[in-house]
């Protein structure tokens, strides 16, 4: 016994001994493990042997990253030999593109990293062509562009970015219709997208919980939703409004939306499915629905809000649709829309928006912001888990790329400002901060506990809260309350 322990306490140390001097050249790996890297080895060599046509190809036109690593090393590159190789972003024009945050063995060909940085370069240079009125010029580089996009991968990356982005320049540039959907179709993007990734449920569930803070010790509450799309958003209100303490308010609820293109009620067929939910945890609920195309349309006796109401206005990523392109004068959209929230006296307004700049006068400056912006989505996108309609969700989002970059006008809707932008104009229309609370701050956490993926992160700024990916905030939400009317103002909400 004592000789079987002293030899096992020899094996034990000789191990160490090993390991340490693999370690001491470099290589990332044990003894223990040697057998399996073996292993490995012998797999490739027989890959090798069978392809050898592949080898020139591998040995002339990849970059090994790492290669002391080698367990991880054989592994990444057994299970890529048979696959398209994908882009390590490591693009100097593109820093919100870096590569993966925990590095791992790569192999990448040189001629895909090449394609890939003209392609930004290309992009950029026909932007700015775009800007400067050169159309021949830039349409000739769509030309050029589709080309490079066969040499990169287009299902993920900078080749899938890159391809919404050259398809909205080439309709920019040669006239062609705009990426338009109904509003049945947008309906169902907005719900795949919803799926696909946390964003538009970071909006709801941050708003909801402001929301429901706001309207305790109410027991008349009335939400007016600027875009009611589903009515994704009401039902964890409703119930947890159906569990509250000393028992639930009577709720109304007045949904915003486009009206519908045939015969159907669409609005009132979503209020009746809300109503239904609301009688099985037994709250009092009454629903109006109110079709306009443009909230500019909306005027305040359309919501019939009675004063004993404790209301709150929520607008999900709609603002900044009623927004013109330079300085707000008066009398402009996005005036009359805050000056008639205000009027109504809400209890509490949210608000969610993209935080980006895509508002700006110059087309070179609005296109390098979204490019960077949108880049930075479907990276985050990418570590998802996989939707079987991930595609539709995309398509969402290409929407949105298209009237950022094709339209001009009253037909850019697109016109995503910052936060800071955001307070100021708030500010200024008679609205003050609200501080997003703790609970907010642990209901977006948790939310991303239902996200396998790591690199998504809520922060709170100034009472406001974002959600990013990585050190990049993506969306801002933030709460707001009328400040103090003045008498003629009081007089002019009661009629």
């Amino acid at each position: 016994m004592v000789s079987s322990a002293s030899n096992g306490s020899s094996s034990g140390s000789k191990t160490r001994d090993i390991d340490g001097d693999l370690a001491g050249v470099g290589y990332k790996v044990r003894s223990s493990e040697l057998p399996q890297v073996a292993q490995n080895i012998e797999r490739l060599e027989n890959v090798f042997g069978n392809s050898s046509s592949d080898i020139s190809q591998l040995a002339s036109d990849t970059v090994m990253y790492n290669p002391s690593d080698i367990g991880s090393w054989l592994d990444t590159l057994l299970s890529e030999f048979d696959q398209t190789v994908s882009l390590p972003y490591d693009l100097s024009d593109l820093p919100d593109l870096a590569a993966d945050q925990n590095p791992q063995p790569t192999l990448v060909t040189t001629v895909e990293e090449d394609s890939g940085i003209r392609l930004v370069h290309m992009l950029m240079t026909c932007a700015d062509s775009v800007q400067r009125g050169d159309l021949p010029f830039a349409g000739s580089l769509i030309e050029n562009m589709q080309g490079l996009l066969a040499h990169v991968n287009t299902n993920c990356g900078i080749g899938k970015v890159a391809g919404y982005f050259i398809d909205a320049l080439r309709r920019r540039i040669f006239a062609q219709n705009v990426f338009l959907t109904t509003p049945y179709e947008n309906d169902v993007l907005y719900h795949h997208y919803y799926e696909a990734c946390p964003y538009l449920k970071f909006a709801h569930f941050t708003a909801n919980q402001a929301i429901l803070e706001a309207f305790n010790g109410h027991d008349c509450v009335h939400v007016i939703d600027f875009n009611l799309m589903q009515g994704l958003q009401w039902p964890a209100l409703i119930q947890a409004l159906a569990l509250r303490p000393g028992g639930p308010p009577l709720l109304r609820l007045t949904g915003i939306g486009p009206p519908s293109p045939d015969d159907r009620d669409t609005l009132r067929e979503i209020g009746l499915r809300l109503a239904e939910l609301a009688r099985s945890v037994n709250v009092r609920f009454a629903f109006r629905g109110v079709a306009a195309w443009r909230l500019e349309d909306v005027k305040p006796w359309m919501l019939q809000v009675s004063p004993r109401e404790a209301v709150a206005v929520n607008s999900i990523m709609q603002l900044h649709r009623v927004l013109g392109s330079g300085p707000d004068p008066v009398g402009s959209g996005i005036e009359t829309v805050l000056g008639w929230i205000r009027s109504l006296n809400p209890k509490i307004v949210t608000v969610v928006e993209q935080e980006a700049n895509h508002n700006g006068e110059g087309f070179l400056e609005r296109f390098t912001e979204a490019l960077h912006y949108y880049s930075t989505v479907f990276d985050s996108m990418e570590a998802c888990p996989v939707e079987p309609d991930k595609a539709l969700a995309e398509m969402y989002l290409q929407m949105e790329i298209c009237n950022v970059v094709c339209c001009e006008g009253p037909a850019r809707v697109e016109r995503h400002e910052p936060l800071a932008k955001w307070r100021d104009r708030l500010g200024k229309a008679g609205l003050r901060p609200l501080h997003l609370g703790s609970n907010a701050f642990k209901q977006a956490s948790m939310l991303l506990t239902l996200f396998s993926a790591e690199g998504y992160c809520v922060e709170e700024t100034q009472g406001c809260l974002t959600l990013g990916w990585h050190s990049r905030p993506l969306i801002a939400a933030s709460a707001w309350q009328a400040a103090p009317m003045q008498d003629r103002e009081t007089l002019l909400f009661e009629q």
